[in-house]
């Protein structure tokens, strides 16, 4: 029996992220008729395409739950028990309050709607960006505690590799054809309400995907996204004991060889977030000008994160401390030394 572990941190997390993504998706895109990607923007094609009557009995809530649902059963025993049930419940919480915008509060606020979206009004453009930004951040904040807010990611993890494609491109290949076909049905007058004959709708929606894909990565990734340094250097002893020193953190230390040149030297690896990328190049510098370093991005870091881990400030403080005390009293050792060998030679008393 596969072993799960929930997290209440997580689920508070994800209940926000589904209020914030139906925010977006409810109150700014879907007054203004714009679309979210994935399975969430073909729910709101849907709605559009069904008949006058129907139409009004049909809600954003009940195709998010009969497309999204499915998928995530059936790819449980690829994703695992605990992811299936984390984005069930941010797709549940991002039904319902979709549910609450579109029924409960025009109940009581009889022209929510009246003027398109209650937050942008007529703005499409502040609806676009806007819209976007809020599922954006939703669904980052999904992804970052454990689920997603979208089953097109699962649909694409069971599906991608029989098309030689990756996670990635098979998402944006679907948003792709999916904004295409929006495009030509408004053109077309096949869907309503869209406002006009055109491929606005599918331009302004791909507004909103750009934005909420920059959003994903900013959410999901975090500020201080972590940036790997590889330090190719001949002084590997005196770097490693400055970054060390600098940054508080462990280094790994390899074995390399020059190609050409056949001389040996030592390449250290190390894991820094992005606001100590200009300290790094100082302390590598001034140690050794001639070093080579390349930087590289890191999604994520499994162990001693320094996402999530802080330096202890006290410790490498004192580190510090010892280490100018060390240095003074050597300096000093090699004055009495100095001062000793000048007495003698002068026929002093040392």
């Amino acid at each position: 029996m596969q072993h799960v572990h929930f997290k209440i941190k997580n689920f508070i997390m994800l209940f926000v992220a589904g209020v914030v993504n139906a925010t977006g998706v409810t109150l700014l895109l879907l007054p203004s008729n714009f679309y979210d990607s994935g399975l969430s923007g073909v729910s709101m094609l849907v709605i559009q395409l069904l008949p006058e009557g129907v139409r009004h009995y049909v809600q954003l809530w009940i195709p998010l739950i009969l497309l999204n649902a499915p998928v995530f059963l059936f790819a449980t025993k690829k994703q695992g028990l605990e992811f299936t049930l984390y984005s069930l419940f941010a797709i549940m919480i991002y039904s319902l309050t979709s549910l609450v915008f579109e029924q409960v509060v025009p109940k009581f606020v009889p022209d929510f709607f009246s003027a398109g979206s209650p937050i942008g009004g007529g703005e499409k453009i502040i609806c676009a960006i806007f819209g976007g930004l809020l599922s954006g951040i939703g669904s980052g904040m999904a992804i970052r505690f454990g689920g997603t807010m979208d089953g097109m990611e699962s649909f694409a993890v069971m599906f991608a590799k029989r098309l030689n494609l990756s996670v990635g491109n098979f998402v944006l290949i679907f948003n792709v054809f999916l904004y295409i076909l929006i495009g030509v049905l408004a053109f077309a007058g096949v869907i309503p309400n869209s406002g006009t004959a055109d491929f606005t709708p599918a331009l302004y929606s791909v507004v909103a995907y750009f934005v909420a894909s920059k959003a994903v990565d900013f959410i999901s990734d975090g500020l201080d996204q972590a940036k790997g340094a590889l330090i190719i250097t001949s002084r590997y002893s005196e770097v490693c004991h400055a970054l060390s020193m600098e940054f508080g953190r462990g280094l790994t230390v390899m074995e390399g060889r020059g190609y050409y040149s056949k001389s040996e030297k030592q390449v250290i690896y190390c894991v820094i977030n992005r606001f100590q990328v200009a300290k790094l190049r100082e302390v590598v510098s001034r140690n050794d000008p001639m070093a080579f370093v390349t930087l590289m991005d890191i999604t994520d870091v499994i162990g001693t994160s320094i996402k999530y881990s802080r330096v202890n400030e006290k410790l490498l403080k004192q580190r510090r401390l010892a280490q100018e005390a060390e240095e003074k009293a050597a300096a000093e050792a090699r004055e009495q030394s100095l001062e000793r060998v000048y007495k003698y030679d002068n026929g002093e008393e040392p």
